[in-house]
């Protein structure tokens, strides 16, 4: 022990032990926890003021904010052979080597120009090694840029259209290849083409540029794309069409460094909320991404999605079965409640939690963090809100997911409750705990996180502080001690990390040293505190080892 304190006053000498802000409330002789003070940083705490707290409020974790690139995909190649006039299918034949290609796409004859790169568009079609390196390297980007003008010749559009797209769906430095050879601009005036294969398959490639990264994105909404893009969707538009004019507005909306600007966003939003109603689950799914990047940031960008009203209708479908459009939904509806109180509010009005509770048990363990990360940042909010996580049932299944859910999904529960704790009143802590939630956490003491570690010492210490409050301290400790709690705590104070050990050493001291109870006397039991003496039965009846029904 007297190791342990020298530690703690070299840490106290060299300044780490002062509170970080956001941290949670503990005494000023409490070590700060070394939970990941970024972590710390993104949610509300009870120690801000309700400024703060809003500006702080934004995404817990980089896993959950950035879309993977299998969910969504951010580049598409065209590997369907389609033709746009029937009478190309004379030239499924023609096989030309690679230097009949290049002296084909430059030909001034335009049918030999136009099997030439078709031959091209093919190689760049093959599903497996397409070489987009080779076409590249040999010239013919510019000459396929000049083809996309010939406007007398639709079949030779398409055909340029298609090998550029292929190029741009590879590797960034063929999608800059084929930016630097001037295609954005060209492609743009085809989506204005009365030729609806060619027309559809600038949409396309453009998909492609602008799915490459923030630059080429901005090169693309600079070159005029959106009200063009906007303009081809109708009510009578083919669903393949819509398909790829939903997928391209959300690499229009995706990467935030630096963010599509407001103009294009103000741009976008309505479309975007009509294509939300519509009945086709790839619309949907590639809509719902687009709304997940734009609502991926401050509360100024959250509130203009939320300023739409689409909340009811993400509600909705954060109910499908199909995990192509709960799983963006839900990062869409996550999102926004890590924004301003009142943003948060109107998602609780829209019915958020008639369906999170439910999503904790979503046979996807990633689907189960995403819920658990969403009710976290609920749990960040208000009390109000707090009673309503109470309310919709939220809290047996968070205890089911804290005893038996994957690791990264008890991660995201123990933050929910970490916050709960934080933000909680006295008798909403008591109810925290009537639910079950002390047993699942001491079991978690002995995992092989430190953070989380602590963390869950620092909830601990904050129930205790409420049973205290309420001359109920014995109690607690008699039901922490009860549920293994007392000899795992004792056995955190030899802990290597000298935090986890400092901290739990503090509780010990603070509420379970012998000096502590031959001095305090517990005060008598009045009729407002006797919910804590069912409380006490409570845990006798659930940790007896028969099974049955929870009191």
């Amino acid at each position: 022990m007297c190791h342990l304190l020298r530690a703690f006053k070299a840490d106290q000498q060299a300044g780490d032990c002062g509170s970080l802000p956001g941290a949670l409330l503990l005494p000023v002789n409490m070590p700060t926890s070394d939970a990941p003070e970024e972590r710390l940083r993104k949610f509300k705490y009870r120690g801000k003021d309700a400024s703060a707290r809003r500006q702080q409020r934004i995404a817990v974790s980089l896993e959950l904010r950035k879309a993977k690139k299998d969910e969504q995909a951010l580049k598409r190649r065209n590997i369907t052979d389609v033709s746009l006039d029937p009478s190309d299918q004379q030239t499924k034949g023609v096989s030309l080597t690679m230097q009949e290609i290049i002296s084909g796409v430059n030909a001034s004859d335009p049918e030999l120009c136009f099997q030439a790169t078709q031959a091209a568009r093919k190689m760049l079609s093959r599903e497996k090694n397409p070489p987009l390196k080779l076409i590249v390297d040999a010239g013919l980007i510019p000459r396929l840029v000049e083809l996309l003008k010939s406007s007398f010749h639709p079949r030779l559009q398409f055909e340029a259209a298609w090998a550029l797209t292929n190029i741009a769906s590879g590797a960034s430095e063929l999608t800059r290849a084929v930016v630097d050879g001037g295609a954005i601009q060209p492609l743009v005036e085809l989506l204005s083409s009365p030729h609806m294969t060619v027309c559809e398959q600038a949409v396309w490639a453009l998909g492609n540029i602008a799915g490459d990264g923030p630059e080429f994105r901005d090169n693309v909404i600079a070159s005029d794309a959106i009200p063009h893009l906007l303009t081809l969707v109708s009510s009578n538009i083919p669903v393949p069409f819509l398909r790829n004019i939903a997928w391209t507005l959300s690499n229009l909306c995706r990467n935030k460094n630096p963010y599509p600007s407001d103009h294009a966003v103000k741009q976008m939003l309505p479309v975007l909320f009509y294509l939300l109603g519509h009945p086709d689950r790839e619309v949907l799914s590639d809509t719902c991404w687009a709304l997940s990047y734009l609502t991926d940031g401050c509360d100024a960008r959250i509130g203009q999605v939320v300023d739409t009203g689409v909340l009811p209708r993400l509600v909705e479908l954060m109910c499908s079965s199909e995990l192509n459009i709960l799983t963006p939904s839900l990062r869409t509806v996550g999102n926004i409640v890590t924004g301003t109180d009142h943003q948060t509010q109107l998602a609780l009005d829209a019915g958020i939690l008639g369906v999170l509770p439910q999503l904790l048990t979503h046979p996807r363990s990633s689907i189960q963090k995403e819920a658990a990360w969403a009710l976290s940042n609920v749990a960040a909010g208000p009390r109000q809100h707090i009673q309503q996580l109470i309310a919709c049932g939220a809290l047996p299944p968070l205890v089911a997911v804290l005893k038996n859910g994957e690791f990264k999904v008890q991660k995201e529960a123990v933050w929910t409750v970490a916050n709960f704790t934080t933000g909680g009143s006295v008798d909403q802590l008591i109810q925290l705990v009537q639910a079950g939630v002390l047993e699942p956490l001491i079991n978690l003491l002995t995992i092989p996180d430190n953070k989380m570690v602590i963390i869950i010492l620092d909830i601990l210490f904050f129930i205790l502080q409420a049973a205290e409050k309420i001359s109920q301290k014995e109690n607690m400790c008699l039901l922490i001690e009860g549920l293994g709690g007392l000899d795992r705590i004792e056995a955190l104070q030899l802990h290597e990390n000298h935090q986890v050990a400092l901290t739990a050493l503090n509780i010990i001291e603070r509420h379970f040293s012998e000096e502590e109870e031959t001095v305090t006397a517990l005060p008598a039991r009045d009729q407002d505190h006797k919910f804590l003496k069912d409380l006490t039965n409570t845990y006798h009846c659930y940790t007896t080892p028969k099974p049955g029904p929870r009191p």
